[in-house]
């Protein structure tokens, strides 16, 4: 098998692992563990096990001072923000709204990027960006109630935060991929990270009742810690060092449509039109601000 067909099977894995994950995050909190005490579990064995890789990987980069900031930027934006929003967002709301949400991410990084690094935008991103925004703002107004989500209003608030705090971060941590290992990154953008959320989450983590848990509740809790965090991110880091950046992208479209089928069938949630129309305002925004990327600014 190729390094190419290998490099689409990781990052296919990734996307499907993060789909199944909207709904098993769901099972796990706060039924199981609270938010910010699985968000703790989440990075302390991630951290931990790049750590682990370290000691088998070939001689990297030193870590230049300069850098320091911006390394603990990306953690506190990409890792602690970031998941410390996602798991309390999706434990309030849909999974399915959790998952249109986050296809807006490659919107809010256009718009990071106009604000912070000056990049031009053309009349197809203006328009993608319009299109996207409503069809959010249509997903978030949503009245809808199921036995899914408590307070689906500030989850998907909270959903859309975390999507924002990740463009800051794929911003922000574009000079440090250009020089440093995609691995050396991520260790050191956890270590950072899992600093900032320790304080938010340690009294979850320590009261859960670990004893108690069964070996169902085990799996489900190692799927999102391991699976959708650890492995997720080194099978995306694969696909990264071998496919092009819009190869790889293309693989979020797939969340929205694996994660509504894994909610419809094992959560009982509701394909409702207004979530069709709002998904298809969503996917239209994200295709037209591609598209805006493939002609000249003008």
């Amino acid at each position: 098998m190729s390094t190419r067909i290998k490099a689409h099977i990781a990052v296919l894995a990734a996307n499907l692992i993060f789909s199944i994950n909207f709904s098993v995050v769901k099972f796990v909190t706060p039924g199981i563990l609270k938010p910010f005490g699985l968000n703790v579990a989440r990075v302390l064995v991630t951290t931990s096990l790049l750590w682990i890789m370290h000691i088998w990987e070939k001689p990297v980069r030193k870590i230049r001072r300069k850098d320091i900031p911006l390394f603990i930027a990306c953690g506190v934006t990409g890792i602690a923000i970031n998941q410390l929003l996602f798991i309390k967002g999706l434990s309030i709301t849909y999974s399915i709204h959790a998952s249109l949400l986050m296809l807006c991410t490659p919107l809010l990084i256009t718009i990071t990027a106009f604000f912070f690094l000056k990049e031009k935008v053309n009349g197809y991103m203006v328009s993608g960006l319009i299109c996207g925004i409503s069809g959010a703002i249509m997903l978030i107004s949503s009245r809808e109630s199921s036995g899914t989500g408590n307070n689906i209003i500030l989850g998907d608030i909270l959903i859309a935060m975390n999507a924002i705090s990740y463009a800051i971060y794929f911003v922000l941590v574009k000079p440090l991929i250009l020089y440093y290992t995609p691995t050396q990154v991520l260790r050191w953008a956890f270590t950072f990270g899992t600093i900032f959320i320790l304080p938010f989450g340690w009294t979850e983590f320590v009261e859960a009742p670990w004893s108690s848990f069964t070996a169902i509740q085990w799996s489900a809790i190692g799927f999102v810690v391991v699976g959708a965090t650890f492995l997720a991110y080194l099978f995306n880091i694969y696909g990264l060092m071998h496919l092009q950046a819009s190869a790889t992208g293309a693989y979020i479209y797939l969340q929205p449509i694996f994660a509504t089928i894994v909610a419809i069938v094992f959560m009982g949630e509701q394909l409702t039109l207004r979530k069709i129309f709002s998904a298809m305002l969503i996917f239209a925004g994200v295709y037209l601000v591609n598209r805006g990327k493939w002609k000249p600014a003008n």
